[in-house]
């Protein structure tokens, strides 16, 4: 072995020690407790963990990050500490699925609770809540109260659209929609018109784009649809709010196939060693009670039937999803990234 190989599986080890340690810091015990790895922020996550715990007596042990758990989790292999990963992004859900890093949820409550075309036809993967890739306007410079996705390439939007940068994976999921309903050839003339239309470089996050609209940099942004209730009821930074007030959401395709979904979910962890309060926590996230503070607290839209979304989402308008298959996003999700090198996308309008 090489000693830079070396050093790659010492390092593997000493992390996968590390996350143990901080696990067995939290005092928790097996038999009574379960260990999160989660790409969620804390403050989305905490509300469900502490409602879990409360109702079943499991402590929740969590490490966040933003990228790279997949990853750590292979690399830890049998050694890992983990029980459950949460994620968003169907594209996270099934590469967790492909590194095979993960096993079958056996759950009759899950299956009840959780729609099939939510979930992984082996068990793999569950979704847990769902998002939409909306159209943020300006209230002020854009009248129409309509759009498509297909729109977003006219010339007639040229210099008015902010978007985040291409290779992010809201941005390659929607593109791989649009691969599944155009084709190859259309989706990439779309993407570079999309390009094109451009008021800047792609940049920054969902909430930067409304800060474009806000300040003129641009008309049209694309973003999440929670990111606008968070703007709206963040009151520590209160400029946010003045940006969310700027826009009106518009949900592409509503009068046709419907407007682009994706979700947020979970995995069960291949060597969990407390496989049974994994299983638990993800059928609890699943729950009434669980579904109920995605769409109170989290603002995102419940998969569970019969489970209503908030009065915040429902004021901004009825959600018609896309019924495109996940797998079928995931799918193209590598040919989708491949379409936004291919137009230089993330190279600006000018390139």
């Amino acid at each position: 072995m090489s000693y830079k190989r070396a050093g790659i599986a010492v390092a593997s080890v000493l992390s996968a020690l590390s996350i143990i340690v901080l696990f067995l810091d939290g005092q928790a015990h097996a038999g009574q407790s379960v260990n999160i790895y989660s790409y969620r922020e804390p403050g989305l996550i905490a509300p469900l963990l502490k409602a879990f715990s409360k109702k079943s007596g499991i402590t929740t042990n969590v490490v966040y990050a933003k990228k790279g758990l997949n990853e750590r989790v292979l690399a830890e292999g049998r050694n890992s500490p983990v029980d459950v990963i949460l994620t968003v992004d169907i594209g996270r859900l099934a590469d967790a699925k492909e590194k095979g890093i993960t096993q079958p949820i056996i759950s009759k409550v899950i299956a009840a609770n959780i729609p099939q075309r939510y979930r992984d036809k082996e068990g793999q993967w569950i979704g847990l809540s769902q998002r939409a890739r909306l159209v943020y306007a300006s209230k002020e410079r854009v009248k129409l109260n309509t759009i498509t996705y297909e729109d977003l390439a006219d010339p007639k939007w040229h210099g008015r659209i902010c978007a985040r940068s291409g290779q992010h994976s809201y941005n390659i999921g929607l593109l791989a929609s649009m691969i599944a309903h155009l084709d190859e050839e259309k989706a990439t003339q779309w993407a570079r018109g999309l390009k094109n239309n451009l008021a800047r470089k792609p940049a920054g996050g969902d909430r930067d784009q409304v800060k474009g609209i806000f300040i003129g940099i641009c008309d049209i942004a694309i973003g999440n649809s929670y990111y606008m209730a968070a703007m709206q009821t963040n009151k520590k930074k209160p400029e946010q709010q003045k940006w969310a007030a700027s826009v009106k959401l518009l949900f592409p395709n509503s009068e046709g196939r419907g407007t682009h979904v994706n979700i947020s979910g979970a995995v069960l962890a291949k060597h969990a060693p407390n496989a049974d309060n994994g299983r638990a926590l993800i059928e609890f996230l699943t729950s009434k009670e669980g579904q109920q503070i995605y769409a109170e607290i989290v603002n995102e839209y419940p998969l569970k039937e019969g489970v209503p979304s908030s009065k915040r989402v429902a004021s901004w308008g009825t959600l018609k999803p896309d019924p495109l298959p996940l797998e079928t996003i995931a799918r193209y999700r590598a040919l989708a990234s491949k379409i936004m090198d291919r137009v230089n996308f993330d190279a600006g309008p000018d390139s």
